[in-house]
């Protein structure tokens, strides 16, 4: 299995859900900052992420799946963190319900992630009672906070911010390269279930996404797992250094729609991988099976309603029966979220233990080449 820790290829992705190594004490931690009190010392020997929680309070799987990601990832690396005295901590913010905005990069974070969400993607047209809010009401004072925290992250090199769904409407409307449109029923409304996005000619020709294109075949068509009421739609020219990635189609095996889907709004200074990109579907939902098992689980302890629970159901059990669709998802969680996530992730492990004259067999560097060996033996 591609970008998966070697306990899930060994037991199952159900091994990792409730007995993930990492999840001792001093290997990976989680926090829940809600108000500037709950924010944590921070310390030389702990890699902090940011994670930006976009749900306004509301129960989900993608931020929890966001944050297996880091655990994931702190696994594999489990015996060089643990060598050198080093750990991972995820630090999640509620942005919108709390207004909790982390620090700009060149103190303790590097890596921020951002997450999908409910309701209107422009914050001020969420009055609760709009179909698009979803029943949101929020005070849209944190918008420019967080806009803020972009720019810095744009301008620092040494920064990466990877966003899925929401966070990238949010980019989008703070960079100015599309604008949110609610979907219509020409085009049936809110998209959701197992579905395609194409990717650009630019993207056949970037040095990370023309390793997808490979994967995918002539067609250049990617299988995503999409939960939006919102289409982004480019407004002219995209900002200076951005470049697209990947539109809708329109259905399975249609014509390329208008919506944008994928954007690279800067990359790294080693030139391969994004260093601040947003994708408008779910990577973060990777196996299917293990999600199905953590549903479960909130529909048994009551976090979550029927409606909710049955939502989501139908979208992890859509399948198609002329193709390996668990697959095909997973190559696109591997490009599109996973193999940044990591790389990103070990870059930080690297420049902290350099920092602290500590030797760890860790690079950045391996990462791609390790995910094509791993593509290559499935």
């Amino acid at each position: 299995m591609p970008i998966a820790c070697r306990n899930k290829v060994a037991h199952g992705p159900q091994f990792c859900v409730t007995e993930c190594p990492a999840s001792a004490p001093g290997v990976f931690q989680f926090v829940r900052i809600e108000r500037p009190e709950d924010v944590p010392a921070a310390f030389p020997r702990v890699i902090d992420v940011a994670v930006l929680d976009m749900n306004h309070g509301r129960p989900n799987l993608g931020h929890d799946s966001l944050v297996h990601a880091v655990l994931d990832a702190s696994c594999d690396l489990l015996e060089a963190l643990t060598g050198a005295g080093l750990s991972v901590r995820a630090l999640s913010y509620d942005v919108r319900r709390s207004a909790m905005i982390p620090e700009p990069p060149g103190g303790r974070f590097a890596l921020y992630l951002g997450t999908g969400g409910p309701g209107h993607i422009d914050p001020h047209q969420n009055d609760g009672a709009s179909e698009a809010s979803q029943g949101i009401r929020e005070d849209a004072s944190w918008e420019p906070r967080l806009f803020a925290l972009f720019d810095a992250i744009a301008a620092d090199q040494g920064a990466a911010l990877l966003a899925v769904c929401h966070t990238f409407g949010v980019m989008c409307r703070w960079s100015g390269a599309a604008a949110p449109r609610l979907r219509g029923s020409e085009k049936g409304g809110k998209s959701s279930g197992v579905l395609e996005n194409l990717l650009t000619p630019e993207a056949l020709r970037h040095p990370w996404f023309s390793r997808f294109a490979r994967e995918l075949g002539a067609r250049g068509r990617l299988r995503i797992i999409d939960n939006r009421l919102f289409d982004l739609i480019p407004e002219g020219t995209l900002p200076e250094g951005s470049v697209a990635i990947g539109y809708e189609t329109l259905g399975v095996g249609g014509p390329r729609g208008d919506a944008l889907t994928m954007l690279e709004f800067a990359r790294d200074h080693a030139g391969l991988m994004p260093r601040v990109f947003g994708v408008n579907h779910h990577p973060e939902i990777v196996d299917r099976g293990r999600q199905r098992l953590i549903l479960e689980q909130k529909r048994e302890k009551g976090e979550v309603s029927e409606e909710w629970y049955r939502e989501r159901a139908d979208t992890l059990s859509t399948s198609y029966p002329d193709e390996n669709s668990d697959r095909r998802l997973q190559v696109t969680s591997d490009y599109t979220l996973l193999a940044p996530l990591r790389y990103f992730l070990a870059r930080q492990i690297r420049l902290r233990a350099e920092a602290l004259g500590l030797l760890i067999d860790v690079h950045e560097d391996r990462i791609p080449e390790e995910a094509a060996r791993d593509q290559a033996a499935v």
